[in-house]
């Protein structure tokens, strides 16, 4: 009895094939099949088979071709909502050209080879509808893996940031309630399960145009001093005359613009209980400080910025100098350029060694920029599920997920936008003593000077003191 007939032998056939089909034929056909469904089918007799498949392959390429054409930054947005229809869609996908190469290797009637030419196709017709079938489980466990991840950052459910009408839909259906600008407040800070408590070393916002994608950033130092809470705040109660603390021990304050989130969460009693108010105090602080309304925050844990590093493979920067960093200065960075490992780049970024807060303020800059020029789209697919579990360890918001089908869109536009970047750092500030109404000034006129341009393209050069300047990024990544 030929190899495996009682299998083969299950297969209806509508009517014989009037040509005996080879081996290396029959491996062709079922080969030709993966890319045009039906082919081999229309070659074994099964005719009204073949033209269905062809028919409704088809049809998916039309469907799939009309979608690529027409795609663009708001389908990709509304397409977040659908991810795990899309697993589902893809892993379905994936099964159905696996059953396709098999049935159509089966409808050939190999059982009419050799023995040995059996199992040769077998192997190989077997061989083929797993490399087939792999993009698509590939495909379907990174939306899962996507999914997952968005799910576990963006968990904040959505509060009544713009203006809604009973019914909870929004107002003339703008998503953003007829507003000019939105601002998110971006951070980094030093959590762990090895640190008391957490400090917000980088402070930005980034207030962009939601017409233009204008984008301005506006750095503040970590360490001003006096800090002005709103009137009538928790916070502005406790310290009616600005952020003032005596020193945790001798040359240690704790009353700076970086000590303000954790304060708050230190001290429940001044919110009547409500715990984990860190994120809104600094969220009002800021935006009281800059004379803007903070929409939202996102915190980058600083330390657990080295796991990105590494699992895109390092990062190659052109130091400027040398860079000696550690407890006891007994590491070093030498200047030139390098690939750095994540450790490297973090030490780099925070080294206080023969440095001050703006000249790591500049460094991490550039590492940032670097992090986005050279996270090139093969590197992450190949990396992603390295990539995903370490974003999901080191990153915090309260953007709604319900709130991405439209910044997604909005990031596309910003991304080929104006961008510039006022730092309120010495000389134009003195940050023992701020000038609290020149910075909303020059915040102002930023943002103002921001709406008007329609000038495209990002400059990157460093930002000129006192007046917004195209963004810069300190040291040089290659």
């Amino acid at each position: 009895m030929p190899f495996a007939r009682p299998i083969f032998d299950r297969v209806r056939e509508p009517e014989l094939l009037r040509t005996p089909v080879g081996a290396a034929a029959l491996i062709g056909w079922t080969a030709l099949s993966v890319v045009l469904p039906g082919a081999a089918h229309l070659r074994a007799g099964w005719k009204r088979t073949g033209y269905a498949l062809f028919g409704a392959y088809v049809v998916v390429l039309t469907v799939v071709g009309a979608v690529a054409v027409n795609a663009d930054a708001h389908l990709a947005g509304r397409a977040l909502n659908w991810l795990g229809l899309i697993t589902v869609v893809t892993a379905a996908a994936g099964a159905a050209w696996f059953a396709l190469v098999i049935h159509s290797f089966v409808v050939l009637r190999p059982q009419g080879l050799p023995r040995a030419a059996q199992i040769a196709t077998g192997v190989a017709a077997g061989a083929l509808s797993v490399v087939v079938a792999l993009p698509f489980a590939m495909a379907a466990q990174f939306v899962s893996e996507s999914e997952r991840t968005i799910d576990k950052i963006f968990a904040a459910p959505a509060g009544p940031l713009f203006p809604v009408v009973p019914g909870g839909r929004l107002v003339n259906n703008d998503p953003w309630g007829g507003r000019e600008r939105v601002n998110v407040l971006l951070l980094g800070g030093d959590w762990g399960n090895d640190r008391t408590g957490m400090r917000t070393d980088s402070v930005n916002v980034a207030s962009v145009d939601v017409h233009t994608g204008n984008t301005v950033l506006l750095g503040l130092p970590r360490n001003l001093e006096h800090v002005p809470f709103p009137p009538g705040s928790p916070m502005a109660r406790r310290f009616p005359t600005g952020f003032t603390l005596p020193e945790s021990r001798p040359g240690w304050r704790d009353d700076l613009l970086f000590g303000v989130w954790q304060y708050a969460e230190d001290h429940p009693e001044l919110f009547g209980g409500r715990r984990h108010m860190g994120a809104e105090t600094l969220k009002q602080t800021v935006g009281y400080i800059l004379g803007l309304r903070i929409d939202w925050y996102t915190l980058v844990n600083i330390w657990g910025f080295a796991k990105i590093v590494d699992a895109l493979g390092g990062l190659v920067l052109t130091v400027d100098t040398n860079i000696v960093y550690g407890k006891y200065d007994e590491g070093l960075i030498p200047a030139g350029t390098r690939k750095l490992s994540g450790a490297d780049a973090l030490w780099f970024a925070r080294s206080r060694t023969n440095s001050d807060d703006y000249t790591r303020m500049r460094r991490q800059r550039c590492v940032f920029s670097a992090l986005l020029n050279q996270a090139d789209p093969a590197t992450v697919l190949s990396r992603f599920t390295q990539i995903a579990a370490a974003t999901r360890r080191i990153l915090r918001t309260d953007i709604p997920r319900s709130m991405l089908q439209d910044l997604v869109p909005l990031a596309v536009k910003a991304k080929n936008a104006r961008v510039t970047s006022v730092q309120f750092m010495p000389p134009l500030i003195n940050t023992s003593a701020p000038d609290w109404a020149q910075i909303r000034l020059l915040t102002a006129h930023a943002i103002e000077k921001s709406s008007a341009s329609k000038r495209r393209g990002v400059k990157r050069t460093l930002a000129t003191p006192g007046a917004p300047s195209p963004i810069g990024v300190g040291c040089t990544a290659v």
